[in-house]
């Protein structure tokens, strides 16, 4: 590898959500993590095709990578591209799984908490106030961590128009049992506004398919112009989902 290659490689990193260059890697690698999240990655150039292996990461990424690069072929754990373009498209979307993936949210809601926080008056500590302010703080770090890992589409219909863009919640805010609960990317989906409000009041709900179940209180009619009539399935499910999924399908209006 010699220098040009290492700069654009280091260069597609930068752009991409690995703006840290490590100090440890090999003579023919280039290894870089980021501020904003845990995921440490490290790229090869061999015979114009670029290996990517994950070095630190979280649970599950690997595989949740691989799902969004179903194409991209796989040797002893190293994802393989060719072009800059493609490395770049990778490094892009292993930066929004790092920020995505438990508990990454949980660590951003926790320090953007410490800084809100901080600006508190001593007064409103313990109050109404501070409530409100960490559950506003906690439903941005939950919306931002869904438009991360669903790449900024709905999780049903791909629409990428944030602004009509819901983060949804499986098991509700208030039944959550802990922060942990309420901030996992895998407790609900990025859902369109329609199917959100659709959603929040258990009139749909999905099975272990991903299919999308709609109550029976919903006449043909209303399908129609809620356009429900057509199979409707989520682009993806993760085992993840699994029991956020059950919670929400007992309540689902019958």
């Amino acid at each position: 590898m010699n220098a040009l290659e290492r700069a654009l490689i280091e260069k597609a990193g930068y752009d991409n959500g690995f703006e840290n260059v490590l100090g440890d890697a090999p003579a023919d690698a280039v290894r870089m993590a980021s501020a904003r999240h845990r995921a440490q990655v490290e790229v090869r150039l061999e015979r114009d095709t670029y290996h990517l292996r994950i070095l630190a990461t979280l649970a599950g990424f690997a595989d949740e990578l691989a799902r969004s690069f179903p194409a991209v072929r796989q040797a002893d754990g190293r994802f393989i591209v060719q072009g800059e373009a493609a490395l770049a498209a990778l490094l892009r979307r292993a930066a929004a799984l790092a920020l995505a993936l438990p508990h990454q949210a949980l660590r951003t809601y926790e320090a953007a908490m410490d800084a809100a926080l901080a600006a508190l008056p001593v007064a409103a500590r313990g109050t109404e106030v501070e409530r409100l302010v960490r559950q506003r703080v906690g439903q941005q770090a939950y919306r931002d961590a869904l438009l991360d890992y669903w790449g900024g589409a709905c999780a049903v219909t791909g629409i990428d128009l944030p602004d009509v863009l819901r983060a949804s919640h499986a098991k509700p805010w208030a039944d959550c049992a802990s922060d942990a609960e309420r901030l996992d990317v895998f407790n609900g989906f990025l859902l369109v506004a329609n199917l959100d409000a659709l959603f929040d009041r258990f009139l749909i709900s999905f099975d272990e398919t991903g299919r999308l179940l709609v109550s029976p209180t919903i006449s043909p009619s209303q399908r129609d112009v809620l356009s429900l009539r057509t199979p409707l399935y989520l682009r993806w499910l993760a085992v993840e989902h699994a029991r956020y999924l059950a919670y929400h399908r007992e309540r689902m209006v019958t």
